[in-house]
């Protein structure tokens, strides 16, 4: 869920690594940046509702990435992704680094693009 530049990075890495990827995004314009083969299984709806996964197929999926820019959906989609749907494979972005401790500590496979982000930094500075 999510076809920002994060989104589009991810999703088109898993689909040339030979995945399976379906892509939700609530703006056609970004799912129009999509590689033409990735177009065909976009989906364009909105990842916090139930029946727009059904609809993306995620009763037959093995993974959900949440990767929209509003941490509130990504939140909401990648909890009913596991507890509604019983994936067990959800990763799901979070920018609010405090909420991210939050829910990584409730069980949630939450990345922290803010710390990842300053980490890298870091890491180029004292290199």
């Amino acid at each position: 869920m999510g076809c920002g530049e994060v989104g589009l990075m991810v999703a088109s890495a898993l689909w040339r690594e030979g995945h399976q990827v379906t892509v939700m995004d609530a703006a056609v314009g970004n799912l129009r940046r999509l590689p033409k083969e990735l177009q065909l299984d976009a989906i364009l709806g909105d990842g916090t509702q139930e029946d727009e996964l059904r609809r993306a197929g995620i009763e037959s999926r093995d993974a959900f990435v949440a990767l929209s820019s509003e941490d509130t959906d990504n939140i909401f989609a990648a909890q009913m992704a596991r507890h509604v749907f019983h994936l067990e494979r959800v990763v799901c972005r979070i920018d609010d680094t405090a909420r991210c401790e939050v829910y990584s500590e409730l069980g949630l496979n939450a990345v922290s693009t803010v710390e990842l982000t300053s980490n890298l930094i870091l890491q180029a500075v004292y290199a």
